[in-house]
């Protein structure tokens, strides 16, 4: 039995607690946004909901994907300039 303090053994099952989960470093990444930007539209609650756990900040992947969809729908359509008249 392992006691406190010890290494896992890399045989065990590995952990599943943040399967659907994404960091801000790595959400951050996948956007091609800078992690500041997230923390801005974090702070001015524009961007996707997030947790925080300690110091951590996390995104459930579909809240992410949810959003996403939002902006796409609520993007105003451009008239291309030079059309006909």
């Amino acid at each position: 039995m392992p006691h406190l303090g010890s290494m896992p053994d890399p045989k065990d099952k590995p952990r599943t607690l943040l399967v659907g989960w994404i960091s801000r470093l790595d959400l951050a990444l996948e956007l091609g946004l800078s992690v500041d930007t997230l923390r801005r539209w974090e702070a001015m609650r524009t961007g996707p909901p997030c947790v925080r756990a300690g110091r951590k900040v996390y995104y459930r992947r579909a809240a992410v994907e949810d959003w996403l969809e939002e902006q796409e729908q609520a993007a105003p359509r451009r008239r291309r300039a030079g059309g006909r008249r």
